[in-house]
């Protein structure tokens, strides 16, 4: 089979290199100027002679030719004839001809000529769609990604309008965070290499594969319904308009992280740099049994051997690191393999390869755990513990995606493959000061070393259908996409020297614990499968659509901890220094005899899961306008969801096998009103209603830990406190008005005010219960309410001199107000711990949403020269990420004022090479996250320092 498809890609590169050496070649897409869609079946010839073509189901057309100059004719039934001049076709090369728009005509009219040089409104075509979409939507086409230079999918993410990119790969929209975000790989869901967040990593794109990326910023039937603030599409491309062989490279300095002798690292496996273990950190293949393992002289033989199937590693050490670097390569094209009975028959490919080593270091990180006084009058907070330390992190992340793609004129196949590798490792030294004042707190000080590595892969597969039945009106589109996914985390150590107050330093359980490694592993299944049918009708004479389909998900994750703790035979031991690479000594691994450090096993039934999701929709749609300029869009989906559970809590008082934990059949309707006040001006309106379920982590048992901030979090199963473990989801009915405007060369203005209403969010809340650890709970709090306005903006400037005109300045500004209606019990235990002169009121912040979001950028394009560039700022308001209660104050993300600088320049005659140079963090700001109480000085929960870097790459366009 491997040979097979090796083989299948040799030909068609062959064939690509060789193919129409003599000949040129026209390619364009079509569209209707008033719909935005594309047409089928559009007459395409060359005037004056007898080489013609028609568009094919995508409204695109391929003409091969003699080289020289050209007119072209387009012509369709009751459509105005449009006539392109002086097309310019060269030996094997592509003439792309962007956004031809044929205008209806209900009387003759003469010819519309334009000259093809004039074709240069890229956006042009994805305008209309806008302006004509069921949904208020926001996007960026490949012909705009390709004329900006981004050169990944994040970068060009940014350019949306409404679009929040955090952790430079998540994308969020209007401030919502990402229980209320979603992206979706060609229109199906896909899990991400982070299983329990609803977003995509957006950097694992090259643009030059992308087709488009839009945003959906309220609800359709067709649309999956668990999404609240946006749902971001990204669709590959499956046939390029031209010739595609791209090679790039690319490096990145920055000054706090590369070339410092002070980095953190340790010795990992052979296979570290292509992002997976090579089995030096895996869990023995025999364990023996814990009674086995007790420090008896019987077993003192089968302790010392276990012990030495581990690696001894269990310190960090220092390294100078190399700077960052990418690499890529990627290849495409379409080829006419047409018969005389199928003449526009056309196979498409296209490949990707990537690749991208990165590292991260912070030598001043810090993790604090606070609680309020519990002194009325005493406003400040007082610390439980605090680590200060550095932290050194390497990522690799490999990147493959390929596809096929057959289609004639009114049928379409396409089977694409993507496979993602990653692989993060992480060592960490710490200072640990624990306060003993601090209500149960034990009172230490200790030094710490902590390893980790985590691997992540994603193997997706898209087998996609499309039909369309001309004389009918009728468009059938089928997609099936498996997913598999794993997360594993092997062997996490961490090794915690307390420091006695007589200068010894040892292992105390009863302060910093003794050594522990860890092993963690996530398997999961997605396989989702959809069918959509759509037919084009007149209702009251004028155009309507009627749209219905079926769409089916599932999921299972198998999730396993493992966790080996050691422990002495001795009551005391004392080491000479705070030193990890003293513990594994050969000397001191028990032996019967000698010795005096043994491993057992600490693993909690808890830990493990296994859990699946059936999700079975089905919807139906209609698009008709009831008055001339009013559309109407109303649709009403239905999901049918089942939430299995396996798994146990802490205690093993509750065991669950296989046992629903989530079901319901659930009804979202929506409406939207589209009232077309002139051409390029529209009024809208719209109500829908969504949901949010809880992730397969958060309806569990699990604990899981954190062993960098040592904080611990909680499966919402597990009932705790006032909490009966019933977690369940959240409904949210959404409202959204709308006023736009669009102009020409992708200019736009647009001004929202929305509402939404959510029964019983899921928020993570702190556990007032554990007062010796930092745990977390994610849990059901009271309904919420929240509103805003937003203004988006996209204008060239030229209006001020024709010397702007490369210029451009775009923006957004969202505003918000969020209330949650607390519940009593949360209610009670802030009154409870009321400060002299506070009035706590029964509403406080949502979790998860911000104030306010800003995106603003200007950017400088200038076709002639290729040179572009542009500054890109954004920034989120303080936002309240995890709910306290009774002692523990509330905990908020900080203001992080991201501003980046770009540059791009094309160079030569055909501008095939493109040196890009690029700023990240110009503003050297702070990762900050804080601890809030009234009256108090905010104390840190975490602050991290990514620094400033820079970037310099260089791409060649064969």
């Amino acid at each position: 089979m491997k040979r097979i498809i090796l083989l299948t890609f040799l030909i068609l590169i062959i064939t690509t290199l060789t193919n129409a050496q003599d000949k040129g070649t026209i390619r364009g897409t079509v569209y209707d100027a008033n719909t935005g869609e594309t047409l089928v079946g559009v007459s395409v010839v060359i005037k004056d002679t007898y080489t013609g073509t028609a568009t094919d189901l995508d409204g695109k057309f391929s003409l091969d030719t003699e080289p020289g100059t050209y007119d072209l004719q387009l012509s369709f039934i009751s459509f105005q004839t449009l006539v392109i001049e002086d097309v310019e076709v060269k030996s094997g090369e592509v003439t792309v001809l962007n956004d031809l728009r044929l205008n209806e005509s209900s009387v003759e009219l003469e010819d519309v000529v334009v000259t093809a040089s004039a074709i240069r409104n890229t956006e042009a075509a994805l305008q209309t769609m806008k302006r004509k979409s069921s949904v208020m939507l926001d996007g960026i086409s490949a012909a705009k990604i390709e004329l900006i230079g981004d050169g990944t999918a994040v970068e060009a993410a940014k350019r949306v309008t409404g679009v929040t990119v955090e952790e430079g790969k998540y994308v969020y929209v209007r401030g919502l965070g990402d229980r209320y975000s979603k992206t979706t790989l060609n229109n199906m869901e896909i899990p991400g290499l982070d299983p329990d967040r609803n977003s995509l990593q957006m950097d694992i794109f090259p643009t030059n594969i992308i087709d488009n990326m839009m945003v959906s910023k309220n609800f359709t039937a067709d649309l999956p319904a668990d999404f609240t603030g946006g749902l971001m599409n990204i669709t590959t491309k499956d046939f390029p308009d031209r010739k595609i062989f791209n090679v790039s490279a690319g490096m990145e300095f920055n000054p706090q992280v590369h070339f410092n002798a002070d980095y953190l690292t340790y010795d990992g496996g052979k296979t570290d740099f292509l992002g997976f273990d090579d089995g030096t950190r895996a869990l023995p293949d025999f364990i023996p049994d814990e009674n086995d393992l007790l420090a008896t002289p019987s077993n003192g033989q089968t302790i010392n051997d276990f012990v030495n199937q581990f690696t001894p590693t269990l310190g960090a050490q220092t390294q100078s690191t190399f700077a960052d670097y990418s690499m890529g390569i990627a290849f495409g094209n379409q080829l006419n393999i047409g018969s005389d009975k199928n003449k526009n028959a056309k196979l498409g490919y296209i490949f990707s390869l990537s690749y991208k080593a990165s590292s991260d270091f912070d030598d001043n990180v810090l993790y604090g755990d606070y609680k309020m006084n519990t002194n009325p009058a005493n406003y400040e907070m007082i610390y439980s513990t605090i680590q200060k330390g550095a932290v050194g992190e390497r990522n690799i992340l490999i990147g493959a995606l390929g596809g096929l793609a057959y289609k004639n004129n009114f049928n379409k196949i396409r089977l694409t493959a993507m496979r993602l590798q990653n692989g993060t490792s992480s060592a960490g030294q710490f200072s640990i000061d624990n306060n003993g004042a601090a209500a149960s707190q034990s009172g230490y000080f200790a030094t710490s070393d902590q390893l980790q590595y985590n691997q992540r892969s994603l193997t997706n597969m898209l087998l996609h259908g499309t039909h369309v039945f001309d004389e009918k009106n009728w468009e059938v589109d089928w997609r099936i996409s498996p997913t598999f996914s794993t997360s594993d985390e092997p062997d996490i150590r961490k090794t915690a020297f307390t420091h006695e107050d007589d200068g010894d330093i040892v292992f105390n359980s009863g302060a910093a614990g003794y050594p522990s490694r860890i092993w963690r592993e996530l398997n999961e299944i997605n396989n989702s499968s959809k069918v959509d049918l759509t037919k084009d009708y007149t209702l009251w004479s004028k155009n309507a659509v009627l749209k219905f389909g079926l769409n089916h998900s599932y999921k299972k994750r198998d999730y396993e901890v493992v966790k080996m703790g050691y422990q002495l035979n001795q009551l005391s031991v004392t080491f000479p220094r705070a030193d990890a690479s003293l513990v594994l000594k050969p000397e001191n691994i028990y032996d019967g005899t000698s010795g005096f450090l043994y491993m057992i096993p600490e693993s909690s039934p808890s830990n493990e899961y296994e859990s699946s999701v059936h999700n079975t929709a089905m919807y139906l749609s209609n698009e008709f306008y009831p008055l001339k300029k009013l559309k109407s869009v109303i649709g009403l989906r239905v999901e049918n969801f089942v939430m299995r559970h396996t798994g146990q809590d802490q205690n093993g008082s509750r065991k669950l096998d296989n046992e629903k934990v989530l079901e319901s059949t659930d009804f979202f309707p929506s409406i939207n009103v589209i009232y077309e006040v002139t051409e390029n001006q529209n009024l809208r309106a719209s109500y829908s209603r969504t949901v949010a379920r809880p992730s397969f982590k958060e309806l569990s048992f699990a604990q899981i830990i954190d062993p960098l901030s040592n904080t611990i979090f909680n499966g919402g199963l597990y009932a705790v406190d006032e909490w009966g473990g019933n977690l369940r989801e959240t409904f949210i009915n959404n409202v959204d008005l709308r006023w736009e405007l669009f102009r020409d060369k992708g200019q736009s203005v647009s001004t929202s005010v929305f509402y939404k209403d959510f029964d019983a969010p899921i928020e993570l809340v702190r556990l007032t219960s554990s007062v010796t650890s930092t745990e977390y709970q994610p849990r059901n709090v009271g309904d919420g309410t929240l509103y805003g306005v937003e203004f988006e903006f996209n204008r060239n400037l030229d209006l001020i001199s024709p010397l702007l005109k490369h210029f451009n300045i775009s923006g957004n500004i969202t505003l918000t107000h969020s209330e949650i209606e607390m519940t009593e019990s949360e209610f009670n235990s802030r009154k409870a711990f009321e400060k002299e002169g506070q009035n706590i009121k029964q509403t406080r912040d949502m979790a998860g949403q911000s104030p306010y979001v800003i995106n603003g950028g200007i950017g400088y394009n200038n076709l002639e020269t290729g040179l572009s560039g542009g500054l890109f700022y954004n920034v989120k308001g303080e936002t309240l990420s995890i709910v306290g209660a009774g002692v523990f104050p509330d905990m908020y993300l900080e203001p992080f004022h991201s501003l980046n600088f770009s540059l791009s320049k094309k160079l030569g005659e055909e501008k095939r090479t493109k040196i890009d140079f690029k700023i990240s963090n110009l503003l050297d700001q702070t990762q900050k996250s804080s601890f809030k109480s009234y009256e108090a000085e905010d104390k840190p929960y975490s602050i991290y320092h990514p620094g400033r870097s820079f970037s310099l790459g260089l791409s060649f366009q064969f």
